[in-house]
């Protein structure tokens, strides 16, 4: 049954009855709102620390390792720029023969069996020298001869594999043991590399390979008007002048080779090609790459092309000598005549032993020397600036006390006095008792000090008592020892070496070098020590390390070969 609205209506009205806990609310005629109040979450309860002391022990524990190893990072980091550390540098691991053997035959395979050579009398060629103090008993297992920078790439690629060492050979005229092979390995020997490859005769400069000799080079070029001014032995080739950072005669007025190179194409230890520059005269774009490849002795990459600033030839040339009472004398007049700053080309000095060899075999004939100590010039410019030059020289020369000043009047007179300079070594070779060998080396020393450091050599030589000379390119206080001695006696080998030690020692007390142009090679790897320190050759070491890991290059020459060691940190040892 259902109620309809109105009935609804009608009902009579019911008392709202509230449960006797609901409080009773009064409530205003007007509507009554309460302050607004926003939401606040319950505060959570706080989570139970989850930092036992089992955890804590834990971190502490392990920030002290990350403090402890993080120091001996640091202490690791110093050291690594500490270059007179022993163990700084990894010991080498070099091929055995097994494995030289493996290489030999993938050259064999790339480049053709001709490229190699294992005849017994081309590998004693390539690690003997008869110029040389410091030969050794080990000679390369095998000669390769590369035709092309990529057949030298090609060889490098696989020795590096193989690690089997590897020693740049050119011309052979060294005289430190620059050649020897102390490891063994191969002998890259540049003989089928001796082409012009392109002359710039507008540029002045003249793109090489390292077999080309420097005196076929100028007789090329002779007709340009142009020439290669560094002049030492005869025999030497462009390759292993670069090699040694080379000079000559012509020093003075010229400079050394590394004056006269524009840019190198090398491959490096692991078969990479660089070129370190262009072919502009002048550049300061990165690293002078050129003076690190020179004078490196081929321990640092294979030089298989070189472009080389030419210079001028001299409208005239001039010649003269003149003769000296005593070794001071002639060396204070080579340091007055370079501090009156005239343009000699050659100041070349013969002491009184080489002059009498010159006119016992009469090699300059019909010329006849006094045998006294004799300075030899050389002059180049025009008439009139080279007639001034000898006019201020024999002045100088005779306020020195020297005598017989001789000038020649024309080429042929110069030819025939300068004769006498170019015959030098050849004629003391000539001389020198049977059954002896030849001893030849150099140092320099400021120009200030070379009539004492010539004075003390002749000392060492007299206390000898053996057939020596000196000869000295003493415009620059560079001079040399021959000395002719028997290899075979062990005693005189030994007073021999022992006198070459204490004079380049003594070089070095004056300020001057342990070498002026022969390089260090084997034989002068203690005195460069001396010369330099171990920082300084650390730094060496560190550049050979980061081109040659694994010191493939002519290892052992300008200082040792790493060795294995026990590893003590110097700061363990605190």
């Amino acid at each position: 049954m259902s109620l309809s609205s109105r009935t609804l209506r009608n009902l009579p009205s019911i008392p709202r009855r509230l449960h006797p806990s609901t409080p009773r609310r009064r409530h205003n005629s007007t509507f009554e709102s309460k302050p607004y109040r926003p939401y606040e979450p319950p505060s959570p309860k706080p989570a139970p620390s989850q930092w036992t002391p089992k955890a804590a022990l834990a971190l502490g524990c392990a920030l002290s390792f990350a403090f402890t190893a993080g120091k001996a990072y640091q202490k690791m980091q110093q050291l690594n720029v500490d270059y007179d550390r022993d163990d700084k540098f990894r010991a080498p691991r070099y091929a055995s023969v097994k494995e030289m053997e493996k290489a030999i035959s993938e050259i064999e395979t790339v480049l053709g069996r001709d490229a190699i050579s294992r005849d017994e009398e081309e590998l004693k060629q390539h690690g003997y020298s008869e110029w040389s103090p410091a030969n050794i008993s080990t000679l390369p297992i095998a000669v390769v001869y590369p035709k092309s920078t990529d057949e030298v790439s090609k060889i490098a690629q696989i020795c590096h594999k193989y690690k089997v060492p590897m020693t740049a050979y050119s011309g052979g005229s060294s005289l430190e043991g620059n050649f020897s092979a102390p490891y063994s390995g191969i002998s890259i020997d540049f003989r089928e590399m001796s082409k012009i490859l392109a002359f710039h005769e507008e540029d002045m400069d003249v793109v090489v390979q390292p077999a080309v000799n420097w005196v076929s080079l100028n007789t090329t070029i002779s007709s340009s008007g142009l020439f290669f001014p560094v002049d030492p032995s005869p025999s030497a080739q462009i390759g292993g002048m670069v090699g040694t950072n080379c000079s000559g005669t012509n020093a003075v007025r010229y400079g050394t080779m590394k004056d006269w190179v524009v840019n190198l194409t090398v491959v490096l230890a692991d078969g990479t090609i660089i070129k370190t520059r262009g072919r502009p005269r002048k550049s300061a774009a990165g690293y002078n790459l050129n003076g690190l490849f020179v004078g490196s002795e081929g321990t640092l990459g294979l030089v298989t092309e070189v472009t080389l600033r030419l210079a001028a030839v001299p409208r005239e040339c001039g010649v003269a000598s003149c003769v000296f009472t005593s070794v001071r004398d002639a060396a204070s007049t080579a340091s007055s005549i370079m501090r009156a700053g005239v343009q000699v080309a050659a100041v070349e000095y013969l002491d009184a032993t080489q002059m009498k060899v010159l006119n016992d075999g009469a090699y300059t004939a019909p010329k006849f020397w006094k045998e006294a100590p004799t300075l030899f010039f050389k002059f180049s410019g025009s008439k009139a600036s080279i007639a001034a030059d000898i006019k201020e020289v024999k002045s100088i020369v005779a306020a020195h006390k020297g005598s017989d000043f001789e000038f020649a009047r024309s080429k042929e007179e110069g030819d025939v006095i300068w004769s006498g300079r170019k015959q030098a070594l050849w004629s003391l070779l000539a001389a020198r008792p049977e059954g002896t060998e030849l001893w030849t080396t150099d140092v320099a020393v400021p120009v200030s000090r070379l009539a004492d450091m010539i004075e003390e050599s002749q000392k060492g030589i007299k206390d000898l008592g053996l057939f020596s000379s000196i000869v000295g390119h003493v415009g620059d206080g560079n001079f040399h020892e021959a000395i002719m001695y028997h290899r075979n006696d062990p005693a005189e080998t030994a007073a021999v070496t022992e006198h070459v030690k204490k004079m380049t020692l003594k070089a070095l007390e004056m300020e001057g070098t342990s070498s002026g142009e022969h390089s260090i090679g084997l034989f002068k790897k203690a005195e460069l020590l001396q010369e330099l320190g171990p920082d300084t050759l650390g730094v060496m070491k560190s550049i050979k390390a980061s081109l040659d890991p694994h010191w493939l290059l002519n290892p052992g020459k300008i200082f040792d070969t790493p060795t294995a060691t026990g590893r003590v940190w110097k700061w363990q040892q605190k």
